[in-house]
């Protein structure tokens, strides 16, 4: 439908950051320039970035839809699973399985971990989660302490995630490895983490990673074109 009463700002924002998600997926951050973006948008070079004080900005914005939304997306294809240290295992092992199918997405999720706007709310959003998975094994625990073990599992995530897997070393010892310092660092007993390491590594979570990405390609693209015509963007794309 025809947009509502956006100011011509606003509607400039929403070119901006639909049509820097569109380059940033398919060139990575660091391959993307503003004059890619000013091209997409049809604006003079070195003016789409300004309107998020630089890239760092467009990037979170970016961040914050993408986490949520993967999020939610992941718990949906997972189905209902009720344990939630399995939920846990099972949503950071596809973000693994989704950088080995995607080198922008790669590079984006270790640069979201590595900028420190982007890390910021990360460590922000994850500790609160953390917290009420974890609550069990870490009863007197405040929010310092989840913090803490927040950046703990964050630096591991980001190292993980950015190392390719090879011949030598697979994604099942990947997982295996990842998720064994997640839950020691959490807190959690041997005798409860390995029974769900096995479980997680037995499952094939390819094609589930692949309907990410090609789900997360659609909304960008959605968004992009409404943005661009200026129309609403539809209730499913988050940009």
């Amino acid at each position: 439908m025809k947009r509502g009463p956006y100011s011509k700002g606003i509607l400039m924002k929403r070119k901006i950051l639909s049509a820097s998600a569109k380059v940033f997926l398919e060139k990575g951050y660091a391959g993307t320039s503003s004059k890619m973006v000013s091209e997409l948008v049809g604006v003079s070079n070195g003016l789409p970035f300004f309107h998020y004080g630089n890239k760092e900005g467009v990037l979170l914005e970016l961040v914050k839809w993408m986490f949520s939304g993967q999020f939610r997306t992941a718990e949906n294809m997972i189905g209902k699973v009720t344990d939630p240290l399995l939920l846990y295992g099972l949503e950071t092992s596809l973000q693994m399985h989704i950088a080995e199918l995607s080198e922008p997405l790669r590079e984006l999720y270790v640069t979201a971990y590595t900028l420190p706007t982007t890390s910021d709310y990360i460590y922000d959003e994850m500790t609160e989660k953390l917290a009420g998975i974890f609550g069990e094994f870490l009863p007197g625990a405040e929010r310092k302490d989840w913090l803490a073990r927040e950046l703990a599992t964050g630096g591991i995530t980001r190292s993980y995630t950015g190392v390719p897997c090879t011949a030598d070393y697979p994604m099942e010892r990947k997982l295996r490895d990842y998720l064994s310092c997640c839950y020691k660092i959490l807190d959690v007993p041997k005798e409860r983490y390995e029974p769900i390491i096995d479980q997680v590594a037995r499952i094939d979570l390819t094609e589930t990673a692949r309907s990410i990405i090609a789900e997360t390609i659609r909304q960008v693209d959605a968004g992009y074109e409404a943005a661009m015509a200026g129309l609403d963007v539809p209730n499913t794309v988050g940009l």
